[in-house]
């Protein structure tokens, strides 16, 4: 089943929604990494989420989803393209001691909030957060929508460690009176019935025909996802610089090199002191060139 995925919306009516799929892009952040299997699955669910909203904004740039815990997982977070890229990454507290194999978002986040945050190529950087005020990751989402964007939302999100998933539906505010008014309760219901091992085992027509066979439903092409990291040799000088002269000093002093790695794809990076000093000297200049 192709990682993908597919927008859809109910004629007559002012209800749309996106459904989404995901296994080699899954795979590929999973395989980096060694997580439990609770941490696998919330992760599965973080990338079908970052995937949804992504598309559902309509945004022309970057997209993540950041979620800062006090538990035994500090730190969750996905990021998305308009290009269909996904990466993510999670952090697990030092010393920690997860509850089960399959511990719910609660269990392993504890108290904190969700950081959503829109970079558009053009125009300002803009974040919105939410506190973790719900037992799901899609509860504490659907607030996000509700607080800032005010459209009624709602998703379903399903991670198995093999396979990721999810449904999203959304109320638009122009309705008019040809519309069918009890078209969002009717469908908000019958995705209600969903099962784990349908939305993340069946082909997304096939879901949508289970639903909603009953309703007149118009299914747009889908749209390919896939594992993408955006680090470059650029992107991580500047991180470096942000350290501070004297932080990249004492690191020089210590090893004679900087040697540091992206977090998500695990790709290296390797300076010399001779390029660190030109990086201070001039951040805004080119890369220094690869050793």
């Amino acid at each position: 089943m192709s990682d993908q995925i597919q927008r859809f919306m109910f004629d007559q009516t002012n209800v749309r929604g996106e459904i989404v799929t995901l296994s080699t892009a899954y795979h590929e952040v999973l395989d980096r990494h060694a997580y439990p299997p609770a941490v696998n699955e919330l992760l599965g669910e973080l990338l079908a989420a970052v995937a949804l909203l992504t598309d559902t904004v309509k945004l022309d740039g970057t997209l993540s989803i950041e979620v800062r815990g006090r538990g035994s997982l500090a730190l969750l977070m996905a990021e998305s393209n308009p290009g269909g890229e996904l990466r993510a990454i999670a952090r697990i507290a030092e010393d920690a001691v997860l509850p089960s194999e399959h511990a719910s978002f609660r269990e392993l986040v504890g108290e904190g909030q969700i950081v959503i945050t829109l970079d558009p190529r053009e125009g300002h950087r803009y974040q919105g957060i939410v506190a973790l005020d719900h037992a799901t990751l899609g509860g504490c989402l659907e607030a996000y929508f509700g607080q800032s964007e005010q459209l009624p939302t709602r998703l379903w999100l399903a991670a198995d460690g093999e396979r990721a998933g999810g449904l999203l539906l959304q109320r638009l505010p122009d309705a008019s009176q040809n519309q069918d008014i009890d078209a969002w309760e009717r469908s908000v219901h019958l995705a209600d019935t969903i099962k784990t091992e349908e939305l993340l085992g069946l082909e997304q027509r096939e879901v949508l025909y289970r639903l909603y066979h009953e309703e007149t439903v118009r299914v747009f092409e889908p749209k390919a996802l896939r594992f993408g990291c955006t680090c470059s040799r650029e992107r991580m000088s500047h991180a470096l610089y942000t350290l501070g002269e004297q932080e990249l000093r004492d690191i020089l002093r210590e090893e004679g090199a900087i040697d540091t790695q992206c977090h998500f794809c695990h790709t290296k990076y390797h300076y010399t002191a001779a390029e660190i000093e030109i990086l201070l000297e001039n951040p805004d200049a080119p890369p220094p060139v690869i050793h």
